[in-house]
């Protein structure tokens, strides 16, 4: 992390200059020139902030079945339960660019830090289905406005290390993924066995997070960077002219194919991740794994992402074209969900394994967010309509697992749907990955 920090610490006029026009996106306060405490801070809320990312998900898929129990859910009611994440995904992170302009995006990310907390600490205790889900809606809708951010804010800060703190950032989510697929069930133990308080403490790790961010409360030069993409573009230094610079037009961000060949390729991959987190624990449970186990295959799949969050979107920046990346990916997740057909718990912990690296595909397609585009707006703009199409594709997938589960009787069919779905998800990240930007083509 060292190696981001400016090097120049002194708060007089000419460094700070030399210092913005030689990192023009560099992290600026109201009152405060560049310097390394703020580096340091923001770092420090990215990381944090992405591991609030998705414990609220992956807590819940560790303890669905008492859930379940606890409200008297169907298997159809569960799949809706499933599906609330990219539902939620798709609805409020396309609010999310136009948040960050109007109130900034420390701002924004900020109170998303404190929805996430306030949902979590809530939920487990509304004493019915209805309002257990306009709690988790609550969490989702912080994350939801976070997930767009964050390639945002490091384009933005880090212009020169998008591969690098991408990895930072997806380890981090990767991470806390997976630590609540893993603690979540010896943590309920730990407290008497209460799903709820079990279920509650995740709370705790999302105030953390807000912490950091208070202090980019105040930080309200990101609108205009986003409205004026064209300072950075023409080699402008960012301060005053970046402040009086007017609005540049909106991409017409559906006129690339590249965005919506990135925009169904995040959906695939969502779709498989949602229904993983929400019902892998199941399959095994239902094969004769133990609850406990069941939740630490999980957590493998997840913690996969770890390191690979960290190798992956700095191999693909590295790459002119990240098809070969993507291929490996869908290939590890047609073995892997073949294998969990055929024998789910004799060979456990080579599936897991497999679907561990196919999980992967989240980074990849954060680090092509930041690569397909080629200023901030462009990258706000991508990440929005990337996230919010694709997380709109995603909706039906594990809510479809919940009624093919509950009208077959088994796993055979669903796990066939998620095998199926690797197939068209790598088609569309072949084409996502070509060289090429979105400017480039909604120009045309």
């Amino acid at each position: 992390m060292m190696g981001f920090m400016p090097t120049e610490e002194t708060r007089t006029h000419e460094s700070t200059t030399v210092r913005a026009q030689t990192r023009p996106d560099t992290p600026k306060t109201r009152g405060a020139g560049p310097c390394a405490w703020t580096t340091r801070l923001l770092v420090a809320g990215i990381v944090l902030a992405a591991l609030n990312l998705r414990p609220a998900i992956t807590s819940l898929g560790a303890l669905l079945e008492e859930v379940r129990d606890g409200f008297g859910m169907s298997g159809s009611v569960a799949g809706l339960l499933t599906s609330v994440p990219p539902l939620c995904f798709a609805v409020f992170g396309v609010t999310a660019p136009r948040l960050a302009r109007r109130f900034g995006t420390g701002t924004v990310v900020c109170a998303g830090m404190a929805a996430i907390a306030t949902g979590l600490l809530v939920r487990p205790f509304t004493g019915g289905t209805a309002g257990f889900l306009a709690a988790t809606a609550l969490a989702l809708m912080g994350i939801a406005v976070s997930n767009v951010l964050m390639p945002v804010v490091v384009k933005r800060h880090f212009p020169d290390r998008v591969g690098a703190m991408t990895g930072l950032y997806s380890m981090a989510l990767a991470l806390g993924t997976a630590a609540a697929a893993a603690v979540t069930v010896p943590l309920t133990d730990a407290v008497g066995g209460d799903w709820r308080s079990g279920l509650a403490l995740w709370a705790a790790l999302a105030v953390a997070a807000v912490l950091p961010w208070l202090p980019f409360v105040r930080e309200r030069d990101a609108a205009p960077a986003e409205r004026a993409p064209g300072e950075r573009a023409r080699g402008g230094a960012p301060g005053r002219a970046e402040a009086s610079a007017a609005p540049a037009p909106a991409l017409r961000i559906t006129r690339s194919r590249t965005a919506w060949a990135l925009a169904v390729f995040f959906g695939l991959q969502a779709t498989v991740a949602y229904i993983t987190m929400g019902w892998m624990p199941q399959i095994f449970r239902d094969a004769g794994v133990p609850a406990d186990t069941a939740g630490l295959l999980l957590a493998v799949i997840m913690v996969m992402g770890v390191p690979l969050a960290f190798v992956i979107p700095r191999l693909a920046a590295r790459l002119p074209h990240q098809g070969p990346i993507v291929l490996v990916v869908g290939a590890s997740g047609l073995a892997g969900y073949a294998g969990l057909y055929f024998a789910p718990a004799a060979g456990a912990w080579a599936w897991v394994l497999l679907l561990g690296i196919a999980n992967c595909a989240f980074p990849l397609a954060l680090t092509l967010v930041g690569m397909r585009a080629g200023t901030g707006a462009g990258v706000a703009q991508l990440s929005a309509f990337a996230q919010s199409a694709g997380y709109l594709i995603s909706i039906p997938g594990p809510l479809l697992v919940g009624v093919l589960y509950q009208h077959s009787g088994g796993w055979g069919l669903p796990i066939a749907l998620m095998a199926g779905l690797m197939v068209p998800q790598t088609i569309v990240g072949v084409l996502a990955g070509r060289a090429r930007t979105v400017e480039e083509e909604a120009a045309h």
